[in-house]
């Protein structure tokens, strides 16, 4: 869904430092790193956190923080992160942690009612920030015998820290306007290894605000492009709206590439992502399974001049029912690391899918599979679209 209110046309912000993250171990020592550094204020904002070893890890690093008298600020979601149970948790709270769900209207293991707060997030001080679609959790991170799920985030330094800031507490305190929030840049000093300096604007989608930033800027990104799209998507069920785009493209003659799981954890959803491929191919679309370990980034690429990156997929679930969370980024040197990346993907990590090949092998049975779960999906992304409020931020 496109809005009509949204600030399509905001400004970038210039000369922010800037790095590309991939999910794995490197990732999380960096995300603990900075927590280590904090001297002011933490806020955590994810979906996912995982009771495991590596949300053990984080939850150390941040009660580490809140006795060296760090302010933390944690909020999860409450559907994406039903599987903390009380005894976990508790240690935040007990140790000075200010945490807190992110509550739907209902849910049970299986499904909820309204908005998720589907964001990744974590500013440290005002200064640094990190915006990915990475979940906390072993499965984000490399184990034994276990690479992690592929997914891909940024780390900032700059202005645009300050900014996600302020949407931090805004969040927090259920989108209510924060005079005088705690957002002044301090003079905590992290090494990050940037290696590019960048233009960066917010982007976010949250139909109850009447925001449909990201959603404006997939339809910039196909409208705008002149040579070339390169999309990556871990759940690529795009609306109407996108392949109205996609098609327009296609018609300009600009080539649109689309990386997907060749395998994924809610297999329904694959189900009806392959539903689509017949549309998809017929427009020149071509298509590359991801073919290692399960696939979960999110991102695009307009030619080689910009991109987006966070926690948006190209589907309803996000554009319309989810609080979602992106940076669009300005800097030819970036943004060509980052096709390098997904060229070498496409080239070495993924197979292609052949229009001829797929549409022989893909029999009436599997046709009616997936057309069913494209069909149930649609329907469930419709109900989901509930106001919901959160728990109240005083009861900590």
């Amino acid at each position: 869904m496109i809005g009509k209110h949204s600030a399509s046309n905001a400004a970038f912000t210039p000369d922010q430092k800037i790095k590309l993250l991939s999910s794995g171990r490197a990732y999380f020592e960096l995300l603990i790193r900075l927590i280590e550094h904090a001297r002011e204020n933490i806020q955590l904002q994810v979906y996912i956190y995982e009771p495991d070893e590596t949300g053990q890890q984080v939850a150390d690093a941040l009660i580490r923080a809140a006795k060296r008298k760090v302010k933390v600020y944690m909020l999860v979601d409450g559907y994406g992160s039903q599987g903390l149970k009380r005894s976990f948790f508790r240690q935040f709270r007990e140790n000075g942690v200010h945490f807190r769900f992110f509550k739907p209207l209902f849910k049970s293991r299986d499904f909820y009612v309204g908005r998720r707060m589907h964001q990744k997030m974590l500013v440290v001080d005002a200064q640094y920030a990190l915006v990915t679609g990475i979940n906390i959790g072993d499965r984000y991170n490399d184990k034994p015998g276990q690479p992690a799920w592929l997914d891909f985030g940024v780390c900032i330094e700059g202005e645009i820290a300050a900014l996600l800031c302020n949407w931090g507490w805004t969040t927090w305190r259920n989108f209510k306007r924060i005079k005088n929030a705690p957002c002044e840049p301090s003079l905590t000093a992290v090494d990050f290894g940037y290696n590019h300096i960048g233009h960066i604007r917010v982007r976010r989608n949250d139909w109850v605000r009447r925001k449909y930033e990201i959603s404006d800027t997939y339809k910039a990104i196909l409208g705008k492009a002149q040579a070339r799209v390169i999309i990556l998507s871990s759940y690529f069920l795009p609306g109407h709206a996108v392949r109205e785009d996609i098609r327009g493209a296609r018609r300009r003659g600009v080539q649109v590439e689309v990386i997907v799981c060749s395998r994924m954890d809610v297999p329904l959803v694959k189900d009806a992502e392959r539903f689509m491929y017949s549309w998809l191919l017929r427009q020149g679309v071509k298509i590359y399974e991801y073919s290692g370990n399960i696939l979960h980034g999110k991102l695009a690429i307009c030619d080689d001049e910009w991109m987006t990156i966070g926690s948006f997929n190209v589907n309803d679930l996000s554009a319309r029912a989810s609080i979602e969370l992106n940076v669009d980024i300005k800097s030819k040197p970036f943004v060509r690391e980052v096709i390098d990346h997904m060229e070498y993907i496409m080239a070495k990590k993924a197979m292609r899918i052949n229009a001829e090949d797929f549409t022989q092998h893909n029999r009436l049975w599997h046709r009616l599979i997936q057309w069913f779960a494209f069909k149930f999906l649609r329907l469930i992304f419709f109900l989901g679209t509930f106001y919901i409020k959160q728990e109240d931020p005083r009861g900590n």
